[in-house]
């Protein structure tokens, strides 16, 4: 039977501070695309091998984005707001054809891994910023239907999808003065400081983890001195 990870979400974890939750509440949903800036240097810019973290659960590319590139996109993130959402296919798509990650996760090796056909990522782009004080509470990240675009125009029509893993791109670490705020997984959906499994976040690192029914309970830890800037996507597989 499929594990109910709503009402053990309810359970595990305390009600969000009110800084957390002023924190939630300042995502501003925007409809018109940033400028992002473009992939320079061209990327891969070393060799992507996915690095096991929790076998099945979680992995990590290191070196995804370069560090000049984050702060491009931190800087073009404040331009438009510091914690956004934005519908955008086709940045959506250059991410997965265009930086090497379409090729590690399609490697035959790993294909097991993601829950189906990989056919790209979730269109719903967030970017966050976590300033001092700031964190994410316990949590499961749910599965969702969606459409997917397989190509950065409008010739193809798009494919019915479903998210299977989140995607998390670090956009600053200790390198950029932010202390704090690492993601920490709970195996036994519950937290334990015992059977914790912390991941340090590190700037252009991608860190991907399972989500749905088989998520693992997680949190991102308080920031306690600077700021943590996140990218987040979804792996989709076709339904």
């Amino acid at each position: 039977m499929a594990k109910d990870k709503r009402s053990k979400q309810a359970a595990a974890a305390p009600p969000p501070t009110a800084t957390a939750a002023a924190a939630a509440a300042a995502v501003k949903a925007t409809t018109t695309p940033p400028s992002w800036p473009p992939f320079k240097p061209s990327l891969p810019v070393a060799d992507l091998n996915l690095e096991c973290i929790v076998p099945d659960k979680i992995v990590v590319l290191r070196s995804f984005f370069p560090r000049s590139l984050c702060r491009d996109y931190r800087g073009d993130a404040v331009r438009v707001n510091d914690r956004f959402q934005i519908d955008d296919y086709r940045f959506a798509h250059r991410l997965w054809t265009e930086t090497g990650l379409k090729d590690a996760v399609l490697d035959p090796e790993v294909a097991h891994l993601w829950g189906g056909e990989v056919i790209g990522l979730n269109s719903n782009i967030r970017v966050y910023r976590y300033s001092k004080g700031q964190y994410f509470d316990a949590h499961y990240d749910d599965s969702n239907n969606v459409t997917v675009r397989t190509d950065d125009g409008q010739q193809q029509p798009p494919l019915p999808g479903k998210t299977t893993w989140t995607l998390l791109l670090y956009l600053t670490s200790s390198a950029e003065g932010c202390v704090g705020g690492e993601t920490v997984f709970y195996p036994h959906d519950k937290r334990s400081a015992r059977e914790e499994i912390p991941v340090s976040i590190e700037t252009g690192m991608l860190l991907l983890h399972k989500h749905g029914h088989d998520c693992m309970l997680h949190e991102g830890r308080e920031v306690t001195a600077g700021e943590k800037w996140v990218l987040r996507t979804d792996l989709c597989v076709k339904r």
